[in-house]
């Protein structure tokens, strides 16, 4: 029996070092071993906002990997669940739900846009959890939800800041223009846009002589157009998305109308596809932007990103520069990724205290958010398209075709005025 006893004890003695040689290599097991922290999101990477969505989409993988490289977050690797949300505002709910019941996500982020964003809203807010989206024009003046936060430069104000620039530049002109005309698509980012574009005309004292919303589906801009030419504006803003934009270009080259100036909230011309289709069309045009690698901007790591991303963009079947969206992709991530180091953990609303609190050091520079989650400086840029020789890519990869003539911090080059003057 004593033989047994022993036995026994000399066993015990053995599991429990077994025990605590598996609890140190557990603990010693890298962070690729843990469960990790899943990111869920929809993003367009099919329908009009896939240009967009799929330039996004490889910069946030390439932000994945960058994370993962260094050891994760929290001592966990991190991974990105996504869907195609399709360009389509009805697909969103559904994404959304998905992520959260069936996929069990932790955290969420939005899509592209401000009409992708605003459908997740109603969820992100009953499920009390931060969201933060990428360029979304005043998403939040409505919901006023204390946990959205917006990745654009447009500022407390993003409604008028779109084109507060393009009315400051005209209104600089001699003789200072007096009479606009206000063309928008029927949907949210393009209404936003022109109710800001219409306070930016009663601030300047400019008449508006035409203003009018299309349907989304509109493929045919030239009657539009003809009714714009005929009130003979001096200038006219343009509140449109890609297909729209080019629509629009096009129809007023054919036509040969030449307002003093024209463009303003146009989507589309930040892309690479649309640059190298419509080429000389372009020139003269004046549009919002928020990056590209010109050399007042290279904030710390942008053009490392971009470099890794143009490596891989052909591969991936993606906007071959990038500049448009995918520093953007990055730095969204980049600050959710902050949030959660800094509060050393994953719980939304100690998540959004801290995002409130604290300025971010990101690709695309400092971030800090303002109560209602937009930015509290503005940082929009106003880029004149000029002397672009037909349609080579190189033209737009050097950037040299792309003045920004304001803000004055950031500017490049000077407004060529009258719009007809740039065409020559």
């Amino acid at each position: 029996m004593p033989f047994l006893i022993n036995q026994l004890r000399r066993l015990a003695m053995l599991g429990a070092m077994v025990g605590a040689i598996a609890i140190l290599a557990l603990s010693a097991l890298p962070a690729q071993a843990q469960q990790p922290i899943k990111i869920g999101f929809g993003m367009a990477q099919t329908g009009p906002l896939a240009g967009a969505g799929k330039s996004a989409l490889l910069a946030m993988k390439i932000w994945e990997e960058d994370v993962n490289a260094k050891g994760g977050l929290l001592g966990r690797p991190v991974k990105l669940v996504y869907y195609d949300d399709q360009s389509n505002p009805s697909s969103v709910p559904g994404i959304y739900s998905k992520l959260l019941d069936v996929d069990k996500v932790d955290l969420i982020v939005g899509g592209y846009g401000t009409n992708m964003l605003a459908p997740a809203m109603p969820l992100a807010m009953q499920r009390n959890k931060v969201f933060v989206g990428i360029f979304g024009t005043a998403v939040n003046s409505e919901f006023k939800y204390p946990r959205y936060f917006s990745m654009i430069s447009t500022g407390p104000d993003p409604k008028t800041e779109l084109t507060r620039q393009f009315f400051e530049s005209a209104t600089g002109q001699t003789p200072k223009p007096a009479t606009v005309a206000i063309i928008a698509a029927d949907a949210e980012f393009a209404r936003n846009a022109a109710d800001g574009a219409r306070a930016n005309a009663a601030k300047a004292g400019m008449k508006v002589v035409f203003d009018r919303t299309y349907p989304p589906t509109t493929t045919d801009f030239t009657p539009i157009i003809r009714s714009v030419q005929a009130t003979n504006p001096d200038i006219v803003v343009l509140c449109s998305y890609p297909l729209d934009s080019a629509g629009i270009v096009r129809s007023v080259n054919e036509l040969g109308f030449k307002p003093k100036m024209i463009g303003g909230a146009m989507v589309g011309p930040q892309t690479t596809a649309f640059k190298t289709q419509l080429g000389s069309l372009l020139n003269g045009f004046v549009y919002f932007d928020f990056w590209f690698p010109a050399k007042t901007m290279n904030f710390p790591g942008a053009n490392e990103l971009i470099s890794k991303y143009q490596s891989r963009a052909q591969a991936e079947g993606v906007d071959p520069l990038g500049y448009g969206f995918a520093p953007w992709g990055y730095a969204y991530l980049q600050v959710l990724a902050q949030a959660i180091e800094g509060t050393k953990g994953l719980d939304d609303a100690k998540l959004a205290d801290y995002m409130h609190a604290s300025t971010f050091k990101t690709i695309v520079g400092d971030v800090k958010f303002g109560s209602d989650g937009e930015w509290t400086k503005a940082r929009v840029l106003q880029v004149q398209f000029q002397g672009i020789r037909g349609n080579d890519i190189q033209q737009f990869r050097d950037v040299s075709t792309m003045q920004i003539i304001l803000p004055g911090e950031y500017k490049t080059g000077d407004l060529i005025y009258p719009f007809e003057k740039a065409k020559q």
